[in-house]
């Protein structure tokens, strides 16, 4: 039963838990988040290696653009456009994990809980909420939740949204943006429809816990691209709560780190409507003067209560009372500051822990999931391949009848060949022989008469022969016996 609500408290305490995501540095950084850009063009000027591009997103959708220090722990600056003015919801601070660790699976904005375990570094190059406890600060939103509903609400509920102010400097800068943006900007832009929204802070060189800059003053600028075009910038210093100085966007740049331009095209050029920002500076005078009066009047009436503790009836009773009580309120404080930390922490271990099952069971099903899916593939690729292995035998066999039908065939031809080659010769074999008669007398002829013809070229050979030798002998022993006489 006490797991059940503590996980309750931590689901209360932490709604939603992957709302953004860190996109990077660079030049593609801001691709997906331009919209929130007059002409789709980010500020130029920042440009050192510790700044990182954040496309805000919610929900998987883009709600607003930041351009992060992971020096000073703080944001340069947040674009968004005017959506529609709303109550300021429950506070539920996210964190960037791939600031801090670029190979973590987290991809999107998620709470401190889910960050904590499972992000190495967490808090090396940005601020958590631990920075602020007890420091006198609070977590400052460039992009105020006011000026957004719903999705966009929620999602400047980030600590790269958050600079560290006084508490009475975030009121006075809250409600300033509010009342200039919703009674004297969007007014004059079709309500806010084409209204271009920069909100930054400059860091100081003091720090919030040695980690977290302390701005040096706060800014806005705004542009107006229709119907008519226009643009004007504000300049809120910690010394001067009370007040935000209202300034060209040229003016304001002059202000900011050498090279700053905040607005393609200066929003518009020397195309202005001098009439939209004499109309718009008349409202933001009546708002300041209106503040003014509110707070005069309530510094007069803090002043006379001051008066009547100091002088009145009572005084004493109360001054001893708070004296008395000051030790348990800060008792209260203390333990519900330890029973608030235990719970937390609390979740954290638990959400850790569900998570790692989680994982652990997820793992698994996908390894099962991995092997049915390996199953049933080699399976249809069975199932796939018995046609085809089918029709292979069917033609294997088809093959096979028609060899046997052929060598049948060959067969019967071989062996009744013989006996009709034979029969054929036994018919032929008359005629054959009469045939050859004339053949072989005309043979027998021409060899008789070759015979008579060899013998009588013989004969006559002999003849010449001893022709021959008789003339020779003749030639050689009678001349011989002539010179004897």
């Amino acid at each position: 039963m006490k797991m059940s609500i503590l996980f309750s408290l931590c689901i209360f305490a932490f709604p939603g838990f992957s709302q953004g995501r860190v996109v990077g540095v660079d030049e593609a950084g801001f691709a997906e988040c331009n919209e929130f850009f007059y002409g789709e063009t980010p500020p130029e000027g920042f440009t050192e290696s510790f700044h990182v591009k954040i496309c805000q997103q919610y929900n998987k959708e883009p709600r607003f653009a930041t351009l992060y220090s992971t020096e000073d722990k703080t944001p340069l600056y947040s674009a968004f456009k005017y959506t529609k003015a709303a109550q300021r919801g429950e506070e539920s601070w996210l964190v960037e994990p791939q600031i801090d660790d670029p190979g973590s699976d987290l991809e999107e904005m998620v709470h401190e809980a889910v960050a904590v375990g499972s992000v190495n570094n967490l808090g090396a190059n940005q601020a958590l909420t631990t920075d602020y406890v007890d420091s006198g600060y609070e977590r400052g939103q460039l992009n105020p939740s006011s000026l957004n509903e719903n999705d966009f609400q929620l999602a400047t509920y980030s600590l790269t949204n958050a600079v560290p102010m006084t508490p009475s400097l975030s009121k006075s800068w809250h409600k300033d943006v509010e009342d200039i943006v919703e009674q004297a900007l969007a007014p004059h832009c079709e309500n806010g429809a084409h209204l271009y929204l920069v909100a930054g802070a400059v860091p100081s060189s003091l720090k919030v816990k040695d980690k977290v800059s302390i701005p040096e003053f706060l800014w806005l600028a705004a542009c107006c691209d229709a119907p008519k075009v226009w643009s004007v910038g504000f300049l809120k210093r910690p010394s001067g709560e009370n007040s935000i100085e209202d300034l060209s966007v040229e003016e304001l740049e002059k202000q900011l780190p050498s090279g700053a331009h905040l607005f393609k095209s200066n929003c518009g050029g020397g195309s202005q409507s001098q009439e939209k920002m004499e109309a718009i500076l008349q409202t933001i005078n009546q708002i300041q003067s209106e503040e003014h009066v509110v707070q005069t009047t309530a510094g007069r009436v803090d002043r006379h209560m001051n008066y009547q503790e100091k002088h009145g009836e009572g005084s004493l009773l109360k001054r001893v009372a708070g004296i008395v009580a000051a030790p348990f309120t800060k008792l209260l404080r203390l333990v519900g500051y330890v029973l608030v930390e235990v719970v937390r922490y609390t979740c954290y271990f638990l959400w850790y822990v569900i998570k790692q099952l989680s994982n652990t069971a997820m793992g698994g099903l996908y390894s099962l999931w991995n092997g049915v899916m390996s199953y049933g593939k080699e399976i249809s690729i069975v199932l796939v391949n018995i046609p085809r292995d089918v029709a292979k035998v069917a033609a294997n066999i088809v093959m096979g009848f028609v060899r046997i039908f052929q060598n049948t065939l060959s067969l019967i031809y071989r062996i009744l060949s013989v006996p009709i080659g034979l029969f054929l010769h036994i018919i032929v074999f008359p005629l054959d022989t009469l045939c050859a008669i004339p053949i072989v007398l005309k043979d027998m002829a021409a060899g008789v008469a070759g015979t008579c013809s060899l013998i009588v070229d013989a004969t006559a050979a002999m003849m010449s022969g001893f022709y021959y030798i008789a003339t020779h002998l003749g030639k050689k022993f009678v001349p011989k016996l002539s010179s004897d006489d």
